[in-house]
């Protein structure tokens, strides 16, 4: 069963998931929903929520029992959970305490300093010619695979099970999952069968199935015994604050930012597969994320609803969101930057407060949160032709909101950039498609050029996102951080490149290839060791050579060498590189 809330005052209601669904693709009365977003259960730090609810190939997602699963449907234009407990009275009093703006028709004049900073830690990474695993364990690094090592051999300890995991054999693990995204199975043992239609030998010969399970299913990332009971993710809250702290600590220094609304698909079977194209509904844990213009992921945070998460005053829970990503900015230095956001966040207030941080601000927003800019009314505005624009300035903050008819009319609000200078851009008319200039802003222009990065971030996870999945709830939350973590890494790569750049696809291999190889079982291997490395060698792909510490001696001259091949694991000249992966 499902939690369902519609408008505020109504009463919660038990229903189905599907009538849900059939109720919003059949709401004829033009209210605006934004999504359906699931929430971990009310009691997330109870012990329960770490078992296994079943076996997730024979047990559709749609069908876990309410204590596990809640779905909750949320309205656009839903307030702070503050707004909506005060009384029509107070909240009355509440709008008239508010300071009366005067808005001018005149361009902005904002008094922001200019951006002249540097980035000398991505100098440095440039230096390194870190190879697609090194960038990766930028990230997943020694004190983060440690920690969850540690965490789950606990968690097994607990459960009077000896586990013994090492971090060898996380690795292993963590390179099955990362290859899941590009080779996928409908049942993940058939990885290890002996069939030779579904066999997999880079799998196989790495870790047995029943350890891979037995690791699976004990896989933990908190002390049980130090939960937090106000936070809803406090299962998985240390391993959000390391890679927050990973991801800040790596990011390149940019001016431009993008902060939007990020979606951690639920796994099941009926999840949003079963809603027609072009639907915003959507299910699976919603996720605040701010990122670069080109969808490095700086910044993200699991929305947990009003009750759990405190607003910024005066704000609503999205601009208090901005709030707190721009704060983890300003931890690297107290600079310019320039954020885009959407509709979803933007306020004149957010504007009012970004600005006092010294923070430049550009987005979208909705009429009734322009606090009355007597702007043209948008009916007079479309009779109009296309290019029209009307834009107020208010006079005491320099906060500009501009009106822009093109394919509809647009409301747009910055507190860094103006009108001027205004540009030309292409737009298709008629059933023809004939394309025409028409005047654009110059805000317009530049949020539209940079507000995309959480989208190209989406896209690039969307891709090749793990597949393997367990019952537990958070199991889809730590592929989507794995996924995220791989994105990074591959946008490090774009910039700190030197030689020829791999697409995304052949960087995920590479690291899936590396670490199944290079951290396999040699044990329990026998004579596959050796199949499994000359196979390796001559495959073409995913070979890197890197700098090691010990000189030892070349695989192909046999001469002291103080460089080797990453995934063959063998020391090796630059010289000879080539010769020894065709020999």
């Amino acid at each position: 069963s499902f939690t369902v809330g519609s408008r505020a005052g109504s009463k919660p209601k038990s229903t189905k998931l599907l009538e849900v669904l059939n109720a919003l693709e059949e709401d004829e009365s033009g209210h605006s929903w934004e999504e359906i977003f699931i929430a971990p259960p009310d009691n997330a730090s109870g012990d329960f929520t770490d078992e296994d609810s079943g076996d997730e190939d024979g047990r559709r997602g749609s069908h876990l029992p309410g204590s596990i699963l809640h779905a909750f449907v949320v309205p656009e234009d839903s307030g702070t959970e503050e707004e909506e407990d005060l009384p029509p009275a107070m909240k009355r009093q509440k709008v008239m305490v508010e300071p009366q703006r005067i808005w001018t028709k005149r361009d902005i004049r904002p008094d922001f300093s200019s951006w002249t900073a540097s980035d000398p830690h991505i100098e440095d990474l440039r230096s390194q010619e870190l190879s697609p695993v090194g960038l990766f364990e930028l990230f997943f690094d020694e004190g983060t695979i440690n920690f969850i090592v540690n965490e789950t051999n606990r968690y097994a300890w607990q459960k009077n099970v000896n586990l013994g995991l090492t971090a060898q054999e996380l690795k292993c693990v963590l390179g099955i999952l990362i290859l899941s995204g590009y080779i996928s199975y409908p049942r993940r043992r058939m990885f290890w069968e002996t069939s030779p239609d579904s066999h997999h030998h880079l799998v196989a010969d790495a870790i047995r199935r029943d350890r891979f399970e037995l690791i699976f299913s004990y896989l933990h990332f908190a002390d049980n015994t130090e939960l937090d009971e106000s936070d809803r993710f406090a299962k998985v809250r240390p391993l959000i604050v390391r890679m927050n702290r990973n991801f800040q600590k790596h990011a390149p220094l940019e001016e431009f930012y993008s902060f939007g609304e990020s979606m951690c698909e639920y796994f099941g079977h009926r999840g949003s597969k079963q809603l027609h194209a072009g639907k915003p509904t959507r299910l699976g844990y919603k996720i605040w994320c701010g990122t670069t213009s080109r969808g490095y992921l700086v910044w993200f945070e699991p929305s947990q609803g009003t009750l759990f998460t405190k607003s910024h005053r005066g704000l609503d829970l999205g601009g208090s969101m901005v709030v707190k990503f721009v704060d983890a900015l300003q931890e690297r230095g107290c600079l310019p930057y320039h954020i885009f956001f959407n509709k979803v966040f933007t306020s004149v207030k957010l504007m009012s407060i970004l600005r006092k941080k010294g923070v430049k601000a550009t987005g979208t927003v909705r009429e009734y949160r322009t606090e009355r800019c007597p702007l043209k009314d948008p009916k007079e505005l479309k009779k109009m032709k296309k290019g029209s624009f009307d834009y107020k300035v208010d006079e005491s903050e320099e906060i500009i909101v501009c009106r822009w008819h093109d394919s509809s009319v647009v409301n747009i609000c910055s507190n860094a950039v103006g009108i001027e200078p205004v540009g030309l851009t292409g737009h298709h008319r008629g059933a023809a498609k004939t394309r025409t200039q028409v005047h654009q802003p110059s805000l317009v222009k530049l949020y539209q050029e940079k507000v995309g990065g959480v989208s190209r971030m989406d896209q690039n996870i969307a891709k090749y996102k793990v597949k393997i999945r367990g019952m537990k709830w958070y199991s889809s939350f730590i592929g989507y951080i794995i996924d995220a973590a791989l994105n990074n890494a591959w946008q490090l790569h774009r910039i700190c490149s030197h030689d020829a750049q791999v697409d995304l696809l052949a960087f995920r291999r590479y690291v899936a290839c590396v670490y199944l190889e290079s951290n396999a079982d040699m044990s329990s291997q026998g004579r596959r060791s050796r199949r499994l490395e000359t196979e390796s060698r001559f495959d073409m792909i995913g070979h890197w050579i890197v700098h090691q510490d010990k000189r030892t001696r070349c695989a192909l001259c046999h001469s002291q060498t103080n460089t080797r091949c990453e995934k063959c694991q063998k020391g090796v000249h630059a010289k000879c590189f080539r010769e020894y992966h065709i020999r």
